[in-house]
């Protein structure tokens, strides 16, 4: 027995991008939820309780389908930095990352209802990013929309203009850990390949 087919409970282009690297076929459907982006909760927390959260709401319309839900947040020294508000706070969240290394924390959670099936797991990896000052951060939010990213900033587009470094997966920075899902997939002899 096989789940059919894998849904993306995401609105998010980049995790759609992800998947279409691996060529994988998916339906999208998004998780009609509220995000839980209290500041100082445990980010792995935060990410896997979303993650789930988006999981189970799509899970519940799409029994016969595998579901995938993922979440990610930036974290640095305790704090939480998810989608910003506004301008304003994209700009002051960019401004505390400036110079430093911090986390980056992307859950996944995989649902299948008719087959009884629940996986959970996250991945961690770090950003270092430039010393910045405000004028070159008003020129990267120029050509990238900072409001729908987690920490103000996409690591896929003009990341040469504020990244010094990173350590770990780029994908899980980017949005879903790609190698974690692949194994997963392989693990449970889901194929889901175009």
């Amino acid at each position: 027995m096989q789940p059919s087919p894998l849904v993306l409970a995401s609105a998010s282009p980049r995790r759609k991008e992800l998947l279409d690297s691996l060529g994988i076929l998916f339906d999208v459907q998004v998780a009609a939820i509220t995000e839980d982006d209290r500041p100082h909760l445990d980010p792995q927390f935060l990410v896997m309780n979303n993650a789930a959260l988006k999981a189970e709401a799509v899970m519940h319309l799409r029994p016969n389908a595998l579901v995938l839900g993922s979440d990610t947040t930036v974290a640095l020294e305790g704090r939480i930095f998810s989608k910003p508000k506004d301008n304003a706070e994209a700009l002051s969240m960019l401004r505390a990352l400036s110079g430093k290394w911090h986390s980056v924390y992307t859950a996944v959670s995989l649902r299948w209802r008719e087959g009884d099936f629940k996986e959970d797991f996250f991945e961690v990896s770090q950003v270092e990013f430039k010393r910045l000052s405000d004028s070159e951060i008003i020129n990267y939010h120029a050509i990238v929309n900072p409001l729908d990213k987690a920490g103000a900033y996409g690591i896929q587009e003009a990341s040469d203009r504020i990244i010094k470094g990173i350590k770990g997966s780029f994908e899980t920075i980017m949005g879903l850990p790609t190698e974690s899902l692949e194994a997963c997939f392989k693990k449970h002899g889901f194929d889901f390949s175009k």
